[in-house]
């Protein structure tokens, strides 16, 4: 199959993120010198995120809360024939977009596709949360939000987007994606915040992950496990 030439469009969801804002843009200015697109969507921050974005330059769009649903705001207004979903805690490697790119292109029956998560933090134990998270995903070809899942716009768009729900989204669009093709994979990780697993335990976080991808894959709506997640 023949590849049309790649733009990347690293979209990035925030809600209160004011402090790790200039590191995060730091990380991106790179990436905008090689011509890629940074949107930045801001769901109603209260502590001036969006301001921060502004004055350094960066684009930024307002959407309603919700992950799923400023990352959908986000792709409306991308250019890019590639659309790269980024966490705001959530680092890119080098040459990230080269990557990504290559990554398309060496395999012609792949149009999505995601990198390996290492986690920052102090605990031994996040080392191997990191390694099984990367083991569930090359299994099942589930990319959760962690992974910076990259995707082809134009199969972005056939999938539906992002579902509106509170919780899970990634999770439901790597079952759509599948179902057109495998995901490709980058080995060279991006690196996540451990934060969440530092405040409040990282057993106790591995298993409340757990029981909620199992209440899920039951049937338990997302809406109602967002209540526990929360």
């Amino acid at each position: 199959m023949v590849r049309i030439i790649m733009k990347l469009s690293i979209i990035i969801p925030i809600l209160n993120e004011a402090r790790g804002i200039p590191q995060l843009l730091e990380k991106l200015t790179p990436l905008v010198r090689n011509d890629c697109e940074i949107i930045i969507v801001d769901g109603g921050s209260e502590d001036g995120s969006a301001d921060i974005v502004e004055h350094a330059g960066f684009m930024v769009k307002r959407a309603p809360r919700g992950r799923a649903r400023q990352m959908n705001a986000g792709a409306a207004h991308a250019t890019g024939t590639v659309l790269l979903f980024l966490h705001a805690d959530t680092q890119l490697p080098d040459k990230a977009d080269l990557l990504v790119k290559q990554a398309l292109s060496n395999s012609s029956s792949s149009c999505w596709g995601c990198f390996d998560v290492c986690i920052a933090g102090r605990p031994i134990m996040l080392r191997v949360v990191g390694y099984m998270m990367n083991l569930r995903s090359r299994l099942t070809s589930i990319v959760t939000g962690d992974q910076a899942m990259f995707v082809l716009q134009t199969a972005f768009t056939e999938a539906g987007c992002f579902p509106d729900q509170p919780l899970m989204e990634d999770v439901e669009l790597s079952k759509r994606l599948r179902s057109i093709s495998p995901p490709a994979r980058i080995t060279s990780c991006v690196i996540t915040s451990g934060r969440r697993w530092e405040m409040h335990g990282v057993w106790r976080t591995i298993f409340l992950m757990w029981r909620l991808r199992w209440d899920y894959w039951r049937g338990i709506p997302a809406s109602q496990l967002a209540k526990t997640y929360q």
